[in-house]
Protein backbone atom coordinates (compact mmCIF):
# COMPACT_ATOMS: atom_id res chain seq x y z
CA UNK A 1 0.00 0.00 0.00
CA UNK A 2 1.09 3.72 -0.53
CA UNK A 3 1.03 6.24 2.10
CA UNK A 4 0.44 9.57 1.59
CA UNK A 5 1.93 12.05 4.07
CA UNK A 6 0.95 15.81 3.51
CA UNK A 7 -0.07 15.08 0.18
CA UNK A 8 -0.07 18.28 -1.82
CA UNK A 9 -3.10 19.99 -2.45
CA UNK A 10 -2.39 20.71 -6.59
CA UNK A 11 -4.54 18.92 -8.56
CA UNK A 12 -2.63 16.16 -10.40
CA UNK A 13 -1.47 15.04 -6.49
CA UNK A 14 -5.30 15.04 -5.90
CA UNK A 15 -6.22 13.22 -9.00
CA UNK A 16 -3.68 10.68 -8.59
CA UNK A 17 -4.84 9.62 -4.70
CA UNK A 18 -8.64 9.83 -5.87
CA UNK A 19 -7.46 7.26 -8.64
CA UNK A 20 -5.32 5.19 -6.11
CA UNK A 21 -8.48 4.66 -3.90
CA UNK A 22 -10.75 3.72 -6.86
CA UNK A 23 -8.21 1.26 -7.36
CA UNK A 24 -7.44 -0.32 -3.89
CA UNK A 25 -11.77 -0.34 -3.87
CA UNK A 26 -11.36 -2.56 -6.67
CA UNK A 27 -9.01 -4.91 -5.31
CA UNK A 28 -5.64 -3.40 -7.41
CA UNK A 29 -3.55 -6.54 -7.50
CA UNK A 30 0.09 -4.76 -7.03
CA UNK A 31 -1.29 -1.40 -6.53
CA UNK A 32 1.87 0.31 -5.48
CA UNK A 33 4.03 -1.24 -8.61
CA UNK A 34 5.23 1.47 -11.01
CA UNK A 35 7.35 1.25 -13.35
CA UNK A 36 10.35 3.76 -13.75
CA UNK A 37 12.20 4.26 -17.29
CA UNK A 38 15.77 5.91 -16.83
CA UNK A 39 18.65 6.21 -19.43
CA UNK A 40 21.91 5.48 -19.13
CA UNK A 41 24.34 8.10 -20.76
CA UNK A 42 27.05 5.31 -20.23
CA UNK A 43 25.40 2.98 -22.75
CA UNK A 44 22.73 5.34 -24.51
CA UNK A 45 20.29 3.30 -23.86
CA UNK A 46 16.81 3.69 -21.84
CA UNK A 47 15.85 1.05 -19.14
CA UNK A 48 12.52 -0.26 -17.56
CA UNK A 49 11.93 -1.47 -14.58
CA UNK A 50 8.79 -1.69 -11.78
CA UNK A 51 9.47 -0.90 -8.50
CA UNK A 52 6.94 -0.49 -5.33
CA UNK A 53 5.95 2.66 -4.69
CA UNK A 54 5.79 3.64 -0.92
CA UNK A 55 5.12 7.15 -0.17
CA UNK A 56 3.20 10.00 -1.87
CA UNK A 57 5.24 12.81 0.40
CA UNK A 58 3.85 16.20 -0.72
CA UNK A 59 5.27 16.14 -4.20
CA UNK A 60 7.29 13.35 -3.55
CA UNK A 61 6.89 9.69 -5.02
CA UNK A 62 9.14 7.74 -2.88
CA UNK A 63 10.35 3.99 -3.74
CA UNK A 64 13.59 2.39 -2.67
CA UNK A 65 16.54 0.22 -3.36
CA UNK A 66 20.13 -1.00 -3.75
CA UNK A 67 21.77 2.00 -4.43
CA UNK A 68 24.80 -0.50 -6.52
CA UNK A 69 21.96 -1.90 -8.72
CA UNK A 70 22.07 -0.47 -12.22
CA UNK A 71 18.82 1.18 -12.02
CA UNK A 72 20.39 3.30 -8.78
CA UNK A 73 23.33 4.06 -11.11
CA UNK A 74 21.40 5.13 -14.26
CA UNK A 75 19.42 7.33 -11.94
CA UNK A 76 22.37 9.38 -10.38
CA UNK A 77 23.98 9.67 -14.03
CA UNK A 78 20.86 11.38 -15.20
CA UNK A 79 18.21 12.80 -12.87
CA UNK A 80 15.47 12.51 -15.54
CA UNK A 81 12.85 9.74 -14.87
CA UNK A 82 9.41 8.63 -15.99
CA UNK A 83 7.06 6.64 -14.72
CA UNK A 84 4.05 4.98 -15.44
CA UNK A 85 0.83 3.37 -13.21
CA UNK A 86 -1.61 0.85 -14.98
CA UNK A 87 -4.47 -0.11 -12.56
CA UNK A 88 -6.39 -2.68 -14.87
CA UNK A 89 -9.43 -2.38 -12.52
CA UNK A 90 -10.66 0.92 -13.19
CA UNK A 91 -8.76 0.91 -16.89
CA UNK A 92 -6.98 3.84 -15.83
CA UNK A 93 -2.83 4.61 -17.22
CA UNK A 94 -1.07 7.47 -15.18
CA UNK A 95 2.14 8.62 -16.46
CA UNK A 96 4.53 10.72 -14.81
CA UNK A 97 7.70 12.64 -15.92
CA UNK A 98 9.87 13.96 -12.92
CA UNK A 99 13.26 14.43 -11.22
CA UNK A 100 14.90 12.05 -9.32
CA UNK A 101 17.00 12.10 -6.19
CA UNK A 102 18.49 10.31 -3.35
CA UNK A 103 16.27 10.49 -0.12
CA UNK A 104 18.03 11.62 3.16
CA UNK A 105 20.09 8.64 5.28
CA UNK A 106 17.83 9.25 8.66
CA UNK A 107 14.64 9.03 5.88
CA UNK A 108 16.04 5.62 4.94
CA UNK A 109 17.21 4.55 8.52
CA UNK A 110 13.77 5.41 10.11
CA UNK A 111 12.05 3.43 6.95
CA UNK A 112 14.19 0.71 7.32
CA UNK A 113 14.08 0.21 11.20
CA UNK A 114 10.40 -0.24 10.55
CA UNK A 115 10.26 -2.77 7.56
CA UNK A 116 10.27 -6.71 8.38
CA UNK A 117 13.08 -8.25 9.04
CA UNK A 118 12.74 -11.09 6.46
CA UNK A 119 12.64 -7.69 4.02
CA UNK A 120 15.66 -6.32 5.67
CA UNK A 121 17.58 -9.42 5.23
CA UNK A 122 16.66 -10.02 1.84
CA UNK A 123 17.87 -6.13 1.06
CA UNK A 124 21.25 -6.79 2.74
CA UNK A 125 22.15 -9.48 1.21
CA UNK A 126 21.04 -9.16 -2.32
CA UNK A 127 23.82 -8.21 -4.67
CA UNK A 128 20.80 -6.60 -7.04
CA UNK A 129 22.67 -6.59 -11.06
CA UNK A 130 25.48 -8.60 -10.14
CA UNK A 131 25.92 -12.34 -11.61
CA UNK A 132 24.53 -14.96 -9.35
CA UNK A 133 26.49 -18.52 -9.36
CA UNK A 134 23.28 -20.32 -8.64
CA UNK A 135 20.23 -19.63 -6.72
CA UNK A 136 21.22 -21.81 -3.94
CA UNK A 137 24.14 -19.81 -3.22
CA UNK A 138 21.61 -16.77 -2.87
CA UNK A 139 19.53 -18.50 -1.13
CA UNK A 140 22.22 -19.57 1.63
CA UNK A 141 23.44 -15.58 1.70
CA UNK A 142 20.47 -15.01 2.94
CA UNK A 143 19.38 -17.18 5.25
CA UNK A 144 23.37 -16.28 6.97
CA UNK A 145 22.01 -12.93 6.97
CA UNK A 146 18.84 -13.71 8.17
CA UNK A 147 20.59 -14.72 11.75
CA UNK A 148 22.40 -11.31 11.78
CA UNK A 149 21.30 -9.16 14.99
CA UNK A 150 21.90 -5.98 12.94
CA UNK A 151 18.40 -6.46 10.61
CA UNK A 152 17.18 -3.06 11.66
CA UNK A 153 20.55 -1.17 10.74
CA UNK A 154 20.01 0.35 7.42
CA UNK A 155 23.08 -0.15 5.02
CA UNK A 156 24.61 2.92 3.39
CA UNK A 157 24.37 1.02 -0.23
CA UNK A 158 19.72 0.69 0.37
CA UNK A 159 17.83 3.61 0.57
CA UNK A 160 15.11 5.77 -1.16
CA UNK A 161 14.79 7.66 -4.20
CA UNK A 162 12.43 10.50 -4.81
CA UNK A 163 11.14 11.74 -8.02
CA UNK A 164 9.83 15.13 -7.94
CA UNK A 165 6.84 15.39 -10.95
CA UNK A 166 6.95 17.84 -13.33
CA UNK A 167 4.09 16.29 -15.83
CA UNK A 168 1.18 14.37 -15.43
CA UNK A 169 -0.80 12.44 -18.34
CA UNK A 170 -4.33 10.58 -16.68
CA UNK A 171 -5.65 8.22 -19.03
Amino acid sequence: MISFVNLNPEAPYLKFKQEYKRAVNSKQNTVEAMSVASYSKSKKEVNSRFVNLKYVKDKEFIFFSNYKSKKSKDFLNHDQVSALFYWDTINVQIRIKGIINKTSKEFNSNYFKNRDIKKNALAISSKQSSKIISYQAVENNYLECLQSKNLDVCPDFWGGFSITPYYFEFW
